[in-house]
């Protein structure tokens, strides 16, 4: 359904990513946002996913500054290497790239932005920073809570697992006092990266219920 693109980001620097279309007419576009792991078989088909509801969804490949059409499975051998690239991640960089597929899809319509993991953190930043969004989501950003004196320009909902290992409830609650607006959900029992079926951590309930929201959301908020 989809297929490879490249993108050109303000500073001329050119990035990779994955795009894929709906049959018929698309409601909107998406901007998807990797994990760690990049632009891999599981972001390309949330990607397909997406087009099959009837979205043009692009996935940059943000990790393209630093390793060029980096992709990763989730063994504990391949999630080790793949941690390199959120030691020190540059969040200026990563927006600049988001800012540019964001521009790639606006003449489509309204567009959505969607992440998990890092992606997740990332949604929220671009929410709060990017121009030409008109609805974000993350789902398990652990870096959210960093950000969350910074405003979301549009609305945003937000997916977290009540057993993420990497993000305490806490930080959960901290998010919810300083942004009541936001529509953050919890999922009993999950752990990071429920949403994705190629993880150990994968909880169909959840994932299941975390996407209806995520369509039902999107569906409500970006329309002409």
């Amino acid at each position: 359904m989809g297929h490879p693109i490249k993108l050109t980001a303000s500073d001329g620097f050119q990035l990779g990513g994955y795009r894929a279309d709906p049959a018929t007419a698309p409601k909107a576009a998406l901007v998807v946002i990797q994990e760690i792991f990049g632009v891999n078989h599981h972001i390309r088909n949330v990607c397909d996913r997406f087009a099959s509801a009837g979205y043009v969804a692009v996935a940059p490949a943000i990790f393209d500054r630093t390793e060029r059409d980096f992709q990763s499975g989730y063994s504990p051998d391949e999630v080790a290497v793949a941690r390199k690239f959120v030691a020190n991640p540059d969040w200026t960089a990563m927006l600049r790239d988001v800012q540019a597929t964001i521009d790639s899809v606006k003449s489509v319509g309204p567009v959505g932005i969607v992440g998990f993991c890092l992606g997740g953190s990332v949604a929220y930043a671009a929410a709060t920073k990017l121009t030409g969004l008109s609805a974000a989501i993350g789902y398990y950003g652990g870096a959210i809570v960093r950000f969350a004196d910074d405003n979301p320009g549009v609305p945003m909902m937000l997916h977290f697992g009540e057993k993420d290992a990497g993000i305490p409830l806490s930080d959960v609650e901290t998010i919810r006092a300083k942004q009541p607006d936001l529509e953050v959900h919890v999922y009993p029992g999950a752990q990071h990266g429920f949403s994705c079926d190629e993880r150990a951590s994968y909880d169909k309930a959840s994932a299941d219920i975390a996407w209806q929201r995520t369509l039902a959301f999107f569906a409500k908020h970006l329309t002409t």
